[in-house]
Protein backbone atom coordinates (compact mmCIF):
# COMPACT_ATOMS: atom_id res chain seq x y z
CA UNK A 1 0.00 0.00 0.00
CA UNK A 2 0.98 3.47 0.46
CA UNK A 3 3.07 4.83 3.00
CA UNK A 4 0.42 6.01 5.80
CA UNK A 5 1.17 9.63 5.54
CA UNK A 6 0.37 9.51 2.07
CA UNK A 7 -2.91 7.68 2.68
CA UNK A 8 -3.67 8.87 6.34
CA UNK A 9 -4.88 5.93 8.61
CA UNK A 10 -6.81 3.24 5.76
CA UNK A 11 -4.43 0.20 6.34
CA UNK A 12 -3.86 -2.45 3.89
CA UNK A 13 -3.26 -5.62 5.32
CA UNK A 14 -0.58 -7.82 3.41
CA UNK A 15 -1.56 -11.30 2.27
CA UNK A 16 -1.02 -14.49 4.28
CA UNK A 17 2.47 -15.89 3.67
CA UNK A 18 0.65 -18.70 2.07
CA UNK A 19 -0.23 -16.27 -0.38
CA UNK A 20 -4.34 -17.73 0.30
CA UNK A 21 -5.34 -14.88 2.26
CA UNK A 22 -7.06 -12.32 0.19
CA UNK A 23 -5.61 -8.76 0.84
CA UNK A 24 -8.40 -6.51 2.86
CA UNK A 25 -8.53 -3.01 2.65
CA UNK A 26 -10.10 -1.85 5.71
CA UNK A 27 -10.14 1.88 7.99
CA UNK A 28 -10.93 5.25 7.10
CA UNK A 29 -9.04 7.30 4.76
CA UNK A 30 -8.04 10.54 5.30
CA UNK A 31 -9.27 13.74 3.71
CA UNK A 32 -5.68 15.64 3.28
CA UNK A 33 -4.80 12.64 1.38
CA UNK A 34 -2.21 12.87 -1.16
CA UNK A 35 -0.64 10.66 -3.96
CA UNK A 36 -0.70 9.47 -7.71
CA UNK A 37 -2.99 6.65 -8.99
CA UNK A 38 -3.41 5.25 -12.55
CA UNK A 39 -7.11 4.73 -13.34
CA UNK A 40 -8.28 1.80 -16.38
CA UNK A 41 -11.66 2.40 -18.00
CA UNK A 42 -12.76 1.02 -21.12
CA UNK A 43 -12.53 3.16 -23.78
CA UNK A 44 -15.19 5.31 -25.60
CA UNK A 45 -18.22 7.27 -24.69
CA UNK A 46 -17.70 5.95 -21.05
CA UNK A 47 -14.43 7.06 -20.48
CA UNK A 48 -15.42 10.47 -21.82
CA UNK A 49 -18.07 10.58 -18.82
CA UNK A 50 -15.98 9.26 -16.14
CA UNK A 51 -12.74 11.46 -17.11
CA UNK A 52 -15.71 14.46 -16.41
CA UNK A 53 -16.84 12.85 -13.39
CA UNK A 54 -12.75 12.48 -12.78
CA UNK A 55 -12.57 16.24 -12.57
CA UNK A 56 -15.19 16.68 -9.90
CA UNK A 57 -12.83 14.18 -7.69
CA UNK A 58 -9.91 16.53 -8.58
CA UNK A 59 -11.49 19.33 -6.87
CA UNK A 60 -12.69 17.64 -3.97
CA UNK A 61 -8.64 15.94 -3.26
CA UNK A 62 -6.82 18.36 -4.89
CA UNK A 63 -3.08 16.27 -3.70
CA UNK A 64 -4.28 13.51 -5.69
CA UNK A 65 -3.26 13.45 -9.29
CA UNK A 66 -5.09 10.38 -11.38
CA UNK A 67 -3.66 9.50 -14.62
CA UNK A 68 -6.85 8.39 -16.27
CA UNK A 69 -6.04 5.64 -18.99
CA UNK A 70 -8.25 4.49 -21.60
CA UNK A 71 -7.72 0.49 -22.46
CA UNK A 72 -9.06 -2.17 -23.97
CA UNK A 73 -9.93 -4.18 -20.77
CA UNK A 74 -11.11 -7.14 -21.69
CA UNK A 75 -7.74 -7.91 -23.77
CA UNK A 76 -5.52 -6.69 -20.40
CA UNK A 77 -7.12 -6.61 -17.41
CA UNK A 78 -6.90 -10.09 -16.10
CA UNK A 79 -3.22 -10.92 -17.95
CA UNK A 80 -2.10 -7.98 -16.05
CA UNK A 81 -3.14 -9.01 -12.96
CA UNK A 82 -2.07 -12.58 -12.94
CA UNK A 83 1.58 -11.04 -14.26
CA UNK A 84 1.56 -8.58 -11.23
CA UNK A 85 2.96 -6.39 -13.25
CA UNK A 86 2.28 -2.04 -14.92
CA UNK A 87 -0.89 -3.23 -12.54
CA UNK A 88 -3.21 -0.10 -12.66
CA UNK A 89 -4.11 1.06 -8.56
CA UNK A 90 -8.15 0.38 -9.96
CA UNK A 91 -9.82 -0.64 -12.90
CA UNK A 92 -13.73 -0.57 -14.54
CA UNK A 93 -14.64 -4.54 -14.75
CA UNK A 94 -17.80 -6.53 -16.17
CA UNK A 95 -19.52 -8.38 -12.72
CA UNK A 96 -19.49 -11.49 -14.60
CA UNK A 97 -15.84 -11.81 -14.81
CA UNK A 98 -14.57 -10.55 -11.62
CA UNK A 99 -15.63 -13.56 -9.71
CA UNK A 100 -12.79 -15.83 -11.63
CA UNK A 101 -10.49 -12.74 -10.46
CA UNK A 102 -11.29 -12.58 -6.55
CA UNK A 103 -7.55 -13.64 -5.59
CA UNK A 104 -5.89 -11.11 -7.78
CA UNK A 105 -8.22 -8.28 -6.00
CA UNK A 106 -8.85 -6.60 -2.79
CA UNK A 107 -11.12 -7.27 -0.54
CA UNK A 108 -13.22 -4.14 0.35
CA UNK A 109 -15.91 -5.85 2.26
CA UNK A 110 -14.70 -3.46 5.16
CA UNK A 111 -14.79 -0.59 3.02
CA UNK A 112 -18.20 -1.00 1.79
CA UNK A 113 -19.89 -1.84 5.17
CA UNK A 114 -21.32 1.47 5.88
CA UNK A 115 -22.97 2.01 2.24
CA UNK A 116 -24.19 -1.73 2.30
CA UNK A 117 -27.61 -1.31 3.87
CA UNK A 118 -28.31 0.78 0.78
CA UNK A 119 -26.42 -0.50 -2.28
CA UNK A 120 -28.67 -2.99 -4.37
CA UNK A 121 -28.41 -6.78 -3.03
CA UNK A 122 -28.04 -7.57 -6.88
CA UNK A 123 -24.91 -5.78 -6.74
CA UNK A 124 -23.95 -7.28 -3.76
CA UNK A 125 -24.30 -10.80 -4.61
CA UNK A 126 -22.57 -10.68 -7.79
CA UNK A 127 -19.68 -9.08 -6.29
CA UNK A 128 -19.46 -11.54 -3.41
CA UNK A 129 -17.00 -14.34 -3.36
CA UNK A 130 -16.84 -16.78 0.07
CA UNK A 131 -18.98 -14.09 2.11
CA UNK A 132 -16.12 -11.22 1.01
CA UNK A 133 -16.77 -8.52 -1.29
CA UNK A 134 -14.32 -7.89 -4.35
CA UNK A 135 -15.90 -4.76 -6.56
CA UNK A 136 -17.52 -1.68 -6.11
CA UNK A 137 -20.87 -1.80 -7.05
CA UNK A 138 -21.13 0.61 -9.97
CA UNK A 139 -24.15 0.46 -12.11
CA UNK A 140 -27.02 -1.51 -12.12
CA UNK A 141 -28.51 -2.36 -15.66
CA UNK A 142 -32.22 -3.10 -15.32
CA UNK A 143 -33.82 -4.73 -18.26
CA UNK A 144 -36.33 -3.33 -20.05
CA UNK A 145 -38.81 -3.88 -23.10
CA UNK A 146 -37.84 -1.47 -25.53
CA UNK A 147 -40.03 -1.08 -28.53
CA UNK A 148 -41.20 1.09 -31.62
CA UNK A 149 -44.32 3.22 -30.22
CA UNK A 150 -45.60 3.88 -34.16
CA UNK A 151 -45.16 0.41 -35.48
CA UNK A 152 -47.25 -1.16 -32.14
CA UNK A 153 -50.45 1.53 -32.87
CA UNK A 154 -50.57 0.54 -36.54
CA UNK A 155 -50.86 -3.52 -34.99
CA UNK A 156 -53.45 -2.58 -32.77
CA UNK A 157 -50.75 -3.42 -30.06
CA UNK A 158 -51.00 -1.71 -26.59
CA UNK A 159 -47.56 -1.33 -24.90
CA UNK A 160 -50.02 -1.23 -21.37
CA UNK A 161 -51.30 -4.83 -22.22
CA UNK A 162 -47.56 -6.40 -22.68
CA UNK A 163 -48.00 -8.22 -19.22
CA UNK A 164 -46.40 -11.31 -19.60
CA UNK A 165 -44.28 -12.98 -22.08
CA UNK A 166 -47.11 -14.58 -23.55
CA UNK A 167 -48.30 -11.46 -24.59
CA UNK A 168 -45.04 -10.24 -26.05
CA UNK A 169 -45.35 -13.47 -28.65
CA UNK A 170 -49.24 -12.40 -29.43
CA UNK A 171 -47.83 -8.96 -30.16
CA UNK A 172 -44.90 -10.45 -32.07
CA UNK A 173 -47.97 -11.68 -34.61
CA UNK A 174 -49.75 -9.29 -34.46
CA UNK A 175 -46.81 -6.88 -36.18
CA UNK A 176 -46.18 -9.28 -38.75
CA UNK A 177 -49.94 -9.95 -40.03
CA UNK A 178 -49.63 -6.06 -40.30
CA UNK A 179 -46.21 -6.45 -41.99
CA UNK A 180 -45.03 -9.74 -43.65
CA UNK A 181 -41.88 -8.52 -43.71
CA UNK A 182 -41.41 -7.73 -40.08
CA UNK A 183 -39.45 -10.62 -37.31
CA UNK A 184 -39.97 -8.09 -34.38
CA UNK A 185 -38.50 -9.59 -31.92
CA UNK A 186 -34.18 -9.02 -31.61
CA UNK A 187 -33.11 -12.20 -30.48
CA UNK A 188 -28.97 -11.88 -29.86
CA UNK A 189 -26.23 -13.55 -32.32
CA UNK A 190 -22.83 -13.04 -30.03
CA UNK A 191 -22.63 -15.86 -27.39
CA UNK A 192 -21.43 -13.73 -24.45
CA UNK A 193 -24.12 -11.33 -24.59
CA UNK A 194 -27.04 -13.58 -25.80
CA UNK A 195 -25.86 -15.59 -22.20
CA UNK A 196 -25.85 -12.48 -20.52
CA UNK A 197 -29.75 -12.13 -22.08
CA UNK A 198 -30.57 -15.32 -20.96
CA UNK A 199 -29.65 -14.65 -17.32
CA UNK A 200 -31.18 -11.68 -16.92
CA UNK A 201 -34.44 -14.05 -18.35
CA UNK A 202 -33.88 -16.35 -15.54
CA UNK A 203 -33.12 -13.87 -12.97
CA UNK A 204 -36.59 -12.05 -13.46
CA UNK A 205 -37.41 -15.19 -12.46
CA UNK A 206 -34.92 -15.71 -9.25
CA UNK A 207 -32.02 -17.80 -10.73
CA UNK A 208 -29.33 -18.18 -12.27
CA UNK A 209 -26.95 -20.64 -13.79
CA UNK A 210 -25.18 -21.26 -10.78
CA UNK A 211 -26.08 -21.39 -7.28
CA UNK A 212 -24.55 -19.59 -4.01
CA UNK A 213 -22.23 -22.90 -3.90
CA UNK A 214 -21.25 -22.21 -7.37
CA UNK A 215 -23.16 -25.84 -8.20
CA UNK A 216 -24.43 -25.91 -12.00
CA UNK A 217 -28.89 -25.30 -11.92
CA UNK A 218 -29.24 -24.48 -15.37
CA UNK A 219 -31.76 -27.97 -15.41
CA UNK A 220 -34.72 -26.05 -13.70
CA UNK A 221 -38.26 -24.94 -14.48
CA UNK A 222 -36.86 -21.48 -15.04
CA UNK A 223 -34.99 -21.98 -17.20
CA UNK A 224 -37.25 -23.93 -19.45
CA UNK A 225 -39.66 -21.42 -19.59
CA UNK A 226 -37.02 -18.88 -20.97
CA UNK A 227 -35.98 -21.71 -23.75
CA UNK A 228 -39.42 -22.90 -24.80
CA UNK A 229 -40.28 -19.63 -24.92
CA UNK A 230 -37.18 -19.01 -27.57
CA UNK A 231 -38.16 -22.15 -29.41
CA UNK A 232 -41.68 -20.81 -30.00
CA UNK A 233 -40.86 -17.41 -31.25
CA UNK A 234 -38.16 -19.24 -33.42
CA UNK A 235 -40.74 -21.41 -34.82
CA UNK A 236 -43.51 -18.97 -35.37
CA UNK A 237 -41.02 -17.20 -37.87
CA UNK A 238 -40.73 -13.90 -35.39
CA UNK A 239 -37.34 -13.42 -34.92
CA UNK A 240 -34.50 -11.56 -36.34
CA UNK A 241 -30.90 -13.19 -35.16
CA UNK A 242 -28.69 -10.61 -35.29
CA UNK A 243 -25.24 -8.93 -33.47
CA UNK A 244 -25.91 -5.96 -30.82
CA UNK A 245 -26.19 -3.00 -32.95
CA UNK A 246 -23.77 -4.27 -35.76
CA UNK A 247 -25.09 -3.67 -39.30
CA UNK A 248 -27.44 -6.12 -39.64
CA UNK A 249 -28.85 -5.39 -36.33
CA UNK A 250 -29.39 -1.84 -37.13
CA UNK A 251 -30.93 -2.17 -40.57
CA UNK A 252 -33.31 -4.24 -39.56
CA UNK A 253 -33.92 -1.52 -36.58
CA UNK A 254 -34.75 1.04 -39.21
CA UNK A 255 -36.81 -0.76 -41.95
CA UNK A 256 -39.04 -1.11 -38.90
CA UNK A 257 -38.15 -5.14 -39.47
CA UNK A 258 -37.23 -5.33 -35.78
CA UNK A 259 -39.78 -3.59 -33.50
CA UNK A 260 -39.60 -5.68 -29.64
CA UNK A 261 -36.04 -5.73 -28.39
CA UNK A 262 -36.21 -7.10 -24.38
CA UNK A 263 -32.75 -5.84 -23.39
CA UNK A 264 -30.86 -3.75 -20.43
CA UNK A 265 -31.33 -0.25 -20.25
CA UNK A 266 -28.27 0.24 -21.33
CA UNK A 267 -30.03 -0.10 -25.14
CA UNK A 268 -30.77 3.04 -25.13
CA UNK A 269 -27.72 3.96 -26.84
CA UNK A 270 -28.81 3.37 -29.57
CA UNK A 271 -31.65 5.58 -30.45
CA UNK A 272 -29.70 8.03 -29.29
CA UNK A 273 -26.43 7.78 -31.01
CA UNK A 274 -27.11 5.37 -33.91
CA UNK A 275 -30.50 5.22 -35.38
CA UNK A 276 -31.52 7.84 -37.54
CA UNK A 277 -35.18 6.77 -38.91
CA UNK A 278 -35.97 5.58 -35.64
CA UNK A 279 -34.71 8.60 -33.65
CA UNK A 280 -37.87 9.95 -31.61
CA UNK A 281 -40.16 6.40 -32.02
CA UNK A 282 -38.64 4.41 -29.98
CA UNK A 283 -39.45 4.08 -26.01
CA UNK A 284 -38.92 1.90 -22.43
CA UNK A 285 -41.65 -0.36 -20.77
CA UNK A 286 -41.35 -2.62 -17.85
CA UNK A 287 -40.29 -6.56 -19.18
CA UNK A 288 -43.08 -8.85 -19.05
CA UNK A 289 -43.03 -11.07 -16.50
CA UNK A 290 -42.86 -14.83 -16.54
CA UNK A 291 -46.03 -15.74 -14.54
CA UNK A 292 -48.97 -12.98 -13.63
CA UNK A 293 -47.62 -10.61 -11.17
CA UNK A 294 -44.20 -11.35 -11.39
CA UNK A 295 -40.94 -9.43 -11.32
CA UNK A 296 -41.00 -7.28 -14.14
CA UNK A 297 -37.15 -7.02 -14.52
CA UNK A 298 -34.08 -8.80 -14.08
CA UNK A 299 -30.47 -6.98 -14.54
CA UNK A 300 -28.39 -7.62 -17.75
CA UNK A 301 -24.56 -7.21 -17.17
CA UNK A 302 -23.04 -4.36 -15.14
CA UNK A 303 -19.99 -3.19 -14.26
CA UNK A 304 -17.86 -2.32 -10.80
CA UNK A 305 -14.76 -1.00 -10.02
CA UNK A 306 -11.79 -3.35 -8.66
CA UNK A 307 -8.26 -2.95 -6.76
CA UNK A 308 -5.70 -5.19 -7.71
CA UNK A 309 -4.22 -6.47 -4.78
CA UNK A 310 -0.75 -5.44 -5.91
CA UNK A 311 -1.58 -1.85 -6.37
CA UNK A 312 0.43 0.82 -5.19
CA UNK A 313 -1.80 3.33 -3.93
CA UNK A 314 -5.20 1.28 -3.32
CA UNK A 315 -6.26 3.80 -0.12
CA UNK A 316 -6.37 6.63 -3.16
CA UNK A 317 -7.95 4.19 -5.64
CA UNK A 318 -10.53 3.73 -2.97
CA UNK A 319 -11.44 7.03 -2.43
CA UNK A 320 -12.00 7.84 -6.15
CA UNK A 321 -14.56 4.84 -5.93
CA UNK A 322 -16.06 5.69 -3.15
CA UNK A 323 -16.73 9.35 -4.73
CA UNK A 324 -18.17 8.21 -7.85
CA UNK A 325 -20.58 5.50 -6.34
CA UNK A 326 -21.40 6.38 -2.77
CA UNK A 327 -21.13 10.37 -2.63
CA UNK A 328 -22.24 13.65 -3.50
CA UNK A 329 -21.24 15.28 -5.96
CA UNK A 330 -19.54 12.05 -7.35
CA UNK A 331 -22.57 9.97 -8.78
CA UNK A 332 -24.41 13.45 -10.14
CA UNK A 333 -20.87 13.94 -11.81
CA UNK A 334 -21.02 10.68 -13.18
CA UNK A 335 -24.85 10.48 -14.57
CA UNK A 336 -25.79 13.83 -14.87
CA UNK A 337 -25.35 15.82 -18.06
CA UNK A 338 -21.53 15.84 -20.15
CA UNK A 339 -20.59 16.60 -23.31
CA UNK A 340 -21.07 12.94 -24.37
CA UNK A 341 -24.61 12.76 -22.70
CA UNK A 342 -26.01 16.51 -22.75
CA UNK A 343 -28.75 14.70 -20.63
CA UNK A 344 -27.25 12.99 -18.62
CA UNK A 345 -26.25 8.83 -18.69
CA UNK A 346 -28.88 7.09 -19.96
CA UNK A 347 -26.92 3.88 -19.93
CA UNK A 348 -27.59 2.45 -16.35
CA UNK A 349 -28.63 3.75 -12.85
CA UNK A 350 -26.54 3.80 -10.02
CA UNK A 351 -26.73 0.71 -7.54
CA UNK A 352 -26.45 2.89 -4.57
CA UNK A 353 -30.42 3.43 -3.85
CA UNK A 354 -29.95 6.99 -2.50
CA UNK A 355 -28.29 7.97 -5.77
CA UNK A 356 -31.26 6.47 -7.61
CA UNK A 357 -34.60 8.44 -6.13
CA UNK A 358 -37.45 8.86 -8.73
CA UNK A 359 -38.73 12.43 -7.36
CA UNK A 360 -33.98 13.26 -7.83
CA UNK A 361 -33.51 11.89 -11.31
CA UNK A 362 -29.80 12.30 -12.41
CA UNK A 363 -30.55 12.25 -15.98
CA UNK A 364 -33.00 14.33 -18.20
CA UNK A 365 -36.12 13.29 -20.48
CA UNK A 366 -34.45 11.61 -23.69
CA UNK A 367 -35.60 13.28 -26.63
CA UNK A 368 -34.56 10.35 -28.71
CA UNK A 369 -37.18 8.90 -27.07
CA UNK A 370 -39.97 11.07 -27.82
CA UNK A 371 -38.89 12.58 -24.51
CA UNK A 372 -39.61 9.74 -21.85
CA UNK A 373 -38.65 10.08 -18.98
CA UNK A 374 -36.63 6.48 -18.63
CA UNK A 375 -35.08 7.74 -15.29
CA UNK A 376 -38.63 7.13 -13.58
CA UNK A 377 -38.82 3.84 -15.90
CA UNK A 378 -35.26 2.38 -14.99
CA UNK A 379 -35.49 3.23 -11.31
CA UNK A 380 -38.70 1.28 -10.90
CA UNK A 381 -37.19 -1.48 -12.92
CA UNK A 382 -34.21 -1.65 -10.86
CA UNK A 383 -36.21 -1.90 -8.03
CA UNK A 384 -38.11 -5.05 -9.01
CA UNK A 385 -34.78 -6.77 -9.56
CA UNK A 386 -34.50 -10.19 -7.31
CA UNK A 387 -31.10 -10.49 -5.78
CA UNK A 388 -29.01 -13.17 -6.48
CA UNK A 389 -26.04 -15.61 -6.09
CA UNK A 390 -22.45 -14.88 -6.84
CA UNK A 391 -21.51 -15.27 -10.77
CA UNK A 392 -19.17 -18.29 -10.65
CA UNK A 393 -15.20 -17.76 -11.49
CA UNK A 394 -16.21 -19.63 -14.11
CA UNK A 395 -19.03 -18.08 -15.87
CA UNK A 396 -17.26 -16.67 -18.57
CA UNK A 397 -16.00 -19.46 -20.36
CA UNK A 398 -19.27 -21.09 -19.87
CA UNK A 399 -20.50 -19.18 -23.01
CA UNK A 400 -18.35 -21.39 -25.03
CA UNK A 401 -21.07 -24.15 -24.08
CA UNK A 402 -24.52 -22.67 -22.91
CA UNK A 403 -23.93 -19.46 -24.57
CA UNK A 404 -23.01 -21.43 -28.18
CA UNK A 405 -25.65 -23.58 -27.30
CA UNK A 406 -28.42 -20.71 -27.11
CA UNK A 407 -27.41 -20.21 -30.76
CA UNK A 408 -28.32 -23.56 -31.88
CA UNK A 409 -31.06 -23.20 -30.07
CA UNK A 410 -32.42 -19.68 -32.21
CA UNK A 411 -30.94 -21.42 -35.22
CA UNK A 412 -33.37 -24.54 -34.60
CA UNK A 413 -30.32 -27.02 -34.71
CA UNK A 414 -31.09 -28.06 -30.56
CA UNK A 415 -34.44 -28.38 -28.66
CA UNK A 416 -34.47 -26.49 -24.87
CA UNK A 417 -33.39 -30.28 -23.55
CA UNK A 418 -30.62 -30.68 -25.72
CA UNK A 419 -29.29 -27.48 -24.78
CA UNK A 420 -29.95 -27.88 -20.90
CA UNK A 421 -27.93 -31.62 -21.12
CA UNK A 422 -25.06 -30.50 -23.13
CA UNK A 423 -24.09 -27.26 -21.02
CA UNK A 424 -25.18 -28.79 -17.86
CA UNK A 425 -22.72 -31.93 -18.92
CA UNK A 426 -19.75 -29.69 -20.49
CA UNK A 427 -19.74 -26.62 -17.60
CA UNK A 428 -20.07 -29.53 -15.08
CA UNK A 429 -17.18 -31.57 -16.63
CA UNK A 430 -14.75 -29.24 -17.95
CA UNK A 431 -14.84 -26.03 -15.59
CA UNK A 432 -16.96 -26.74 -12.36
CA UNK A 433 -14.91 -30.34 -11.64
CA UNK A 434 -11.63 -28.27 -12.75
CA UNK A 435 -12.07 -25.11 -10.29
Amino acid sequence: GAPAAAAGPLAACAPGSSGSEPRKLTGTPSASAKGEITIWNRSGDLFKVFDAAIDAFRKAYPDIKVNHQAVDIDAKLANTLISGTDLPDGSFWDDAKIGGQAEHLYDLTDLIAPYRDKTSAYKLSVNTVGGRIYGVPWDLDPGLLWYREDLLEDAGVDPAGLKTYDDLLAAARSLREKNPKARPLHMEKDPFLGQLWLEMLAGQQGTSLADADGQVRLDSKEYRNVLNWVRDAVDDDLVTHAEYLKQADLAALENGQQALVPWAVWWSFAPQQLLKKGKGKWRAAPLPAWTPGGARSGAMGGSSFIIPAKAKNPELAWLLYEFLCFKEPGYSAVYGPSEVYPGGLTTSVPSYGPARRPDKPLFEPVAALGGQDLWKVAVDAADTIPSAAPIPAWWAKSVDYLGNNLQRLIEGKMSPDDVIDDSTKKIQRNLVDRA
